[in-house]
């Protein structure tokens, strides 16, 4: 029996292996697409600092990973979660701002929908629906 439950846990370990990979590789191919740390340190005039971005991201998902595998929980009172989800809501913001300008989302659905002239009400419609739907999923659900 000792030798099936050998075999399991290596099969288990070769697809952690193999789906940790497959995970990261997408990321990273995710941030080279979007071009996200150039443009970063483009917006924040921080040429010099690009190693310092790049450090953060890796410093982030690394620590990210032992705070998953070691089951790191925090009790820390509603307040003090604010800073947290403010950096969150950025990263995922700025994401899909991202996303959004390398598909060139927004000029398309301008044109498709005649609304070149309405460009930046359809902008804030989109962030405006944005936040009603987080706080929505935040406060109600």
């Amino acid at each position: 029996m000792a030798g099936v439950e050998l075999l399991q846990v290596c099969l288990l370990a070769l697809i952690g292996l193999a789906a940790g990979c497959a995970a990261g590789s997408a990321f990273i191919a995710l941030l080279i697409v979007l071009d996200l740390i150039p443009r970063l340190v483009q917006i924040t005039r921080a040429y010099r600092r690009t190693a310092f971005f790049e450090s953060a991201i890796v410093a982030g998902a690394m620590y990210w990973i032992v705070a998953d595998f070691n089951n790191w929980q925090f009790w820390l009172p509603p307040f003090a979660l604010l800073v947290p989800a403010v950096f969150q809501g950025v990263f995922v913001g700025m994401l899909a701002a991202a996303l959004t300008e390398v598909l060139n989302v927004l000029p398309i659905l301008a044109k498709r929908l005649k609304l070149k002239h309405q460009l930046l009400s359809l902008l804030v419609v989109m962030v405006l629906g944005k936040v009603v739907g987080s706080l929505v999923e935040w406060l109600w659900l």
